[in-house]
């Protein structure tokens, strides 16, 4: 298990049964990365990999 892991599984336990849009959860990476600017660039990684997600299957 790597370390970020517990963070996966915390909010897997916690949040796995909500529904979120897409939105939202640009919102909340928006929020995070005003509260931890130091975290901009790995948040802006993730959020363009989640973007691109589906684009091999095309």
């Amino acid at each position: 298990m790597y370390f970020t892991d517990r963070g996966i599984e915390e909010l897997a336990d916690r949040r796995g049964d909500d529904e979120v849009t897409l939105g939202w959860l640009a919102e909340r990476l928006r929020e995070y990365v005003d509260l931890s600017p130091e975290s901009e660039a790995p948040v802006d990684r993730l959020a363009s990999w989640l973007a691109r997600l589906d684009q091999d299957e095309e």
